[in-house]
Order: structure tokens, then sequence, then C-alpha cells
């Protein structure tokens, strides 16, 4: 019987540690790529293989891709470059979508058993307020708003193309993740992190539909065995303003309630000034006009289609931002100290 090696790219982004660290538990053999020098989490597991290449460099994925004739692979991509900014940056499009375009023929290439391709809600065009939105069959970039949103759709028709072309791949559409793992600064990470160290002042109005990753990574695992190949599967939860999530917090946590909420259209006037700031500090920030443009756009998305076939059940926010808290204190990434013993 042929062995299963499972590869999966961004072995240090967010997403990616998540699905490793729960495939490693399940006894797996897995091999995660990482991009050259990149070694911010140390896999002690002794089934799991880092190996060093950049998506956009096709030539250095062969290490990657390299397997026995008795092995069958299984390829999760993850890697991908989540942006917020609202100016042009060649380099989410060289990551987003040459890079997706390299791992499908590399897939189509080995004769991989199935392709998992993380994409994002963000590639499906919006619906007007009171419309629930679900997945769609093909994906237009002119579609939808911002560099982002248009990398995640030119790259998810890459893959359907490609589905086409006889190879075995499906699509997952996370909505904004969130939770434990984040060895990075993602901007809702650091959302949590300003205001459990008491520097964030004041929230913006608005919000969207947040989702553990942890949730997320099971959806993904659970669509190598069950995910209908040319389907897409949207990966959400619920919608959440930003107060919701820092009053979960509060109640979590004690730390003062966060009572000052910036109306949108005063964010909006400062958000060029908070991307300057920011860069400045070099931290992500925590809005761009992008990201407000998020906060107020539809975020009511359905996961009925994921709940049937892959058993997707996403779990409480609140459960949620528990474990984030406390594992941004055993990391010490956070000032805050908690008093209750918490284990994720």
């Amino acid at each position: 019987m042929a062995k299963t090696l499972y590869l999966v790219t961004g072995a240090m982004g967010y997403l990616g540690n998540t699905i490793i660290s729960k495939l490693a538990a399940q006894g797996k053999l897995i091999r995660g790529l990482a991009l050259p020098n990149d070694n911010t989490i140390s896999y002690t597991q002794p089934n799991v293989e880092i190996v060093h290449g950049d998506v956009c460099n096709k030539e250095s994925l062969s290490s990657f891709f390299f397997h026995n004739p008795d092995t069958e692979l299984v390829v999760i991509h993850t890697a991908a470059i989540v942006s917020i900014s609202s100016k042009l940056d060649k380099k989410v499009v060289d990551v987003n979508v040459n890079g997706t375009k390299n791992i499908v023929e590399l897939c189509l290439q080995h004769k991989v058993k199935k392709l998992v391709h993380t994409s994002s809600v963000h590639a499906i065009p919006e619906k007007s307020h009171g419309e629930t939105i679900t997945e769609v069959s093909e994906f237009d970039p002119k579609l939808v708003h911002g560099l982002y949103a248009k990398t995640k759709a030119a790259a998810s028709q890459i893959v359907l193309n490609a589905v086409k072309q006889g190879l075995n791949a499906c699509i997952v559409h996370p909505s904004g993740i969130i939770g434990p793992g984040d060895y990075g600064r993602t901007h809702l990470t650091q959302l949590v992190i300003s205001y459990l160290n008491g520097t964030l002042t004041a929230c913006v109005d608005g919000g969207y539909d947040f989702v553990d990753v942890r949730d997320v990574a099971d959806g993904i695992i659970s669509c190598i065995e069950n995910g209908r190949s040319g389907e897409c599967y949207i990966l959400s939860n619920q919608f959440y303003t930003i107060q919701e999530v820092l009053d979960d917090l509060h109640e979590i946590t004690g730390k003062r309630r966060l009572k000052s909420v910036l109306p949108l259209w005063f964010a909006k006037l400062t958000a060029p000034l908070a991307e300057i700031w920011y860069k400045m500090l070099r931290q992500p920030p925590l809005y761009t006009s992008y990201s407000l443009y998020t906060l107020e756009s539809n975020g009511d998305f359905s996961h009925d289609k994921a709940t049937q076939e892959l058993g997707y059940h996403p779990r409480s926010m609140k459960n949620t931002l528990k474990d984030m808290a406390y594992w941004l204190e055993s990391y010490h990434r956070i000032k805050f100290k908690f008093t209750t013993a918490h284990t994720v």
C-alpha cells in the first residue's frame, strides 16, 4: 500500500503551522515548505520535515516535491501574503498568483493525489447587504475589490483551470482568521495584543466574519478526504463587530472595557496617516483604507456546504479569544498576566 506524504506550503505561517501540528498529531508523514533562512518555528516531531524554497522560484521547489515512486503526494497550499495595504505591491502578486501557478504546475507534473488550495472569502464577489454570500464556480479579479482579493481570485481560477486538465483539487475560502498559534503578527493578532497591552485607546466601527484558525485547519484536513474535485468550500463562522471582539476579551481577561468607537468616516480620513505611522513603527497597521472597506462590506457568509460535505463546525468566538489570550501570554507576547491556569 502506497504511503501518503503531506506537502504543506507556508509551514512557518499562521495557518500552515496549525495544519502541520494537527497532521503530526495524527501520525501523518509531513513535509513543510518554508522560505530560505526562515526558522521561525522549530518542529520537533519526528514525522515532520522542513525544506526551504520559494513558491515564486519553481526550481527551488524540487526538494519539496521529491518523493519515492511508492509514495502518494497530497499538497496543501497555504503560502500567501495576506495584505490589507491600499497600494499596489508586486510581491503580493508574485506570491499569491505566480506562486500558486508554480505549485499547480508541479502538482500536475508529479501527478499528486490531491491539492487543497487555500483561497479567501475575498475572492468571492460581494453581494449587497442582506444577501448571503455562498460559493461560486468561477473567479474574475475584476469582480472583487482590492489587491489581495484580486490576487486570490486569479489564483483560484488557476486551480480550477488545472482541474479541467485532470488535477484533483478543491478550494477553501476562510474568512478572517483569528486564534492561537500566530508566531508572526497578523492584523487581528496585533489588535488583540494592543488591547491586552493597554495601548489600544479606541476601536473602529464595523465588523466581519471571524473564524478560528484551528477550525479552518480542520476543514482543510477534512477536504483532503471529503472535498469534491473542482468544488469550493467557504470556511467561515459568523459576523462579529470589532467592539464585540474586544468586549469578549474584556469579559475573559478583566481588562478595561474599550468604550471609544471611531466612526468609519473619521477612520477613513486618518487611514493614510495611520499606514505611514505604523510603517515607521515597523508594525502592521491596525486599519487601512482597504481594511475599513472590508469592515463595512457584507460579511454574511454561509458555511452550510462545508458543514454538510466536510463535517465543518466552527467553535464560539469567546472560546477562540480565551485560547488566543492565554497562548499570547504563554509566549510572552503580551504584558498582561492571567491568574487562572489554562491550557490551549
